[in-house]
C-alpha cells in the first residue's frame, strides 16, 4: 500500500509539477545564473557563521538606494539604487548594507558617516545581529547640500567601505 502511495505521489509531482513551474516562470522575472561556490568557500562560510563569535561582521555588500522594499518577494532588498548622475539636494538616501555576522553575536560599533568634501556632516550608529545567514540594515541619510559627498561605513575607526554620490 505504501509503495502505491509513493508511486501515486510521484505521478502527481510529474504531472502537475511542470504546470506549476510554468506558471511560476511566467510570473517571475528571468534570473541570471549564479556562480556555484566551491566546497571550500561554503565550508569556510559555515565555520565563520557557527564558530566565529567575537570576530566581528563581514560587510558583504553596500549600496546607496532610494527605495528599500518593506514587503513582498524583495522584502528588505534595495529595489532602486541612486542614479549615476546623482540626486537633488535635500534627498534622503538609504545606505543599504548586508553583513555576515557570526551566529548569536551582536555588533554595536558600526557607523555610517556622511562627509561633504572633507567635512563630516553626520555620523549614525548601526547595530546588526547574527540571527541568520544575512543581516541587512539600511540607514537613512539626508544629503542637504550640493557637492560631492562620500559615505563611509565604519567599524570603530576602520573604514569598511566608501560610497560616493554627487548631489545637484
Amino acid at each position: 500500500m505504501a509503495g502505491n502511495l509513493k508511486k501515486l505521489a510521484m505521478c502527481a509531482v510529474v504531472a502537475f509539477g511542470g504546470v506549476a513551474m510554468a506558471q511560476d516562470e511566467a510570473a517571475a522575472p528571468a534570473r541570471e545564473p549564479v556562480k556555484v561556490p566551491s566546497a571550500d568557500a561554503v565550508k569556510s562560510t559555515w565555520d565563520y557563521f557557527y564558530k566565529g563569535q567575537t570576530q566581528g561582521p563581514v560587510l558583504v555588500e553596500a549600496r546607496l538606494c532610494t527605495e528599500v522594499a518593506k514587503d513582498g518577494p524583495n522584502k528588505f532588498e534595495c529595489t532602486a539604487e541612486v542614479a549615476p548622475e546623482g540626486v537633488k539636494a535635500n534627498t534622503t538616501v538609504m545606505v543599504w548594507q548586508s553583513y555576515l555576522v557570526p551566529q548569536g553575536d551582536t555588533v554595536e560599533d558600526l557607523m555610517v558617516q556622511t562627509k561633504l568634501g572633507n567635512v563630516v556632516r553626520e555620523t549614525k550608529d548601526v547595530k546588526v545581529k547574527g540571527e541568520g545567514w544575512r543581516a541587512r540594515q539600511w540607514t537613512g541619510v539626508r544629503l542637504n547640500k550640493a557637492g560631492d559627498w562620500s559615505i563611509n561605513i565604519m567599524r570603530g575607526d576602520q573604514v569598511l567601505k566608501t560610497l560616493s554620490v554627487k548631489v545637484l
